[in-house]
């Protein structure tokens, strides 16, 4: 375990780019959920294993435990008790390693294995902190939203990080060498322009989060879904109240 005892969760390969200034001065330990392969089959784990070599970060013992597909019809097949025991075995490292610190995904509605993750490691964090009597720290940071996060605004209890020149170009640097990523990077920076991302805010969550509360009824992932199928790309639609919800609250029970 790292010096720092923190730990990076992320749904997919290539998040930690959002967060690479952390990843550099905390070192954790990352949890990636999937291989980031979706509909193409190809694994972005190599790449998103040499950010985390560069970085000084080290693989935890969940990566890419499942494919995207594989994680979608996990949900879809109502198979909760996989998702709780992946809950429980985090949990475990946890409280074995002492970890005092937890960044995930945040959950926007954008994506469903980004919502996952983020009940999963609050999942997690609760039960390790209930084992331990230790409080571990939990924090949040956007991955369809603005990479500063909220802006200038900030709550009590929040990481934010602002980066120098130099953190910034390693940042840009990693992000472009990210040779799956190559698009999704571009138009990022199209969109939000470069002097976003010298910004890292990592919010303060609360773990037993109610996902009700925080997305819209159908989320956008319902709605895009729906063209997947129509394109050939999954067989069916994952639905936010018939699939989604059950597991939500399983997670919270635990």
């Amino acid at each position: 375990m790292t010096s720092s005892s923190s730990v990076l969760i992320v749904a997919h390969p290539g998040h930690e780019l959002r967060a690479h200034a952390w990843l550099e001065q905390a070192r954790p330990l990352v949890f990636v959920l999937t291989d980031g392969s979706g509909h193409t089959g190809v694994s972005r784990l190599p790449s998103t294993c040499e950010v985390l070599r560069r970085a000084g970060a080290r693989p935890g013992p969940v990566l890419g435990r499942f494919s995207d597909r594989a994680l979608y019809e996990v949900v879809l097949d109502g198979r909760i008790g996989v998702l709780t025991a992946l809950a429980q075995e985090i949990a475990v490292v946890l409280a074995e390693e002492r970890v005092d610190r937890v960044v995930c995904d945040a959950v926007e509605g954008f994506n469903p294995s980004h919502d996952l993750c983020r009940l999963l490691a609050g999942a997690a964090v609760a039960v390790a902190a209930r084992r331990t009597g230790r409080p571990v720290a939990f924090h949040d940071f956007l991955l369809d939203g603005r990479p500063d996060g909220d802006g200038d605004r900030s709550r009590a209890g929040d990481l934010r990080l602002e980066l120098d020149a130099a953190a910034l170009e390693r940042k840009l640097a990693a992000a472009r060498g990210y040779p799956e990523m190559a698009g999704e990077v571009e138009r990022a920076l199209e969109l939000h322009g470069v002097e976003p991302f010298r910004i890292e805010h990592m919010r303060a969550a609360d773990p037993e989060v109610v996902v009700e509360d925080l997305v819209a009824d159908p989320p956008f992932y319902e709605i895009h879904g729906e063209r997947q199928v129509a394109a050939g790309h999954y067989r069916r639609v994952l639905r936010f109240r018939e699939h989604f919800l059950p597991v939500a609250r399983a997670l919270r029970e635990l």
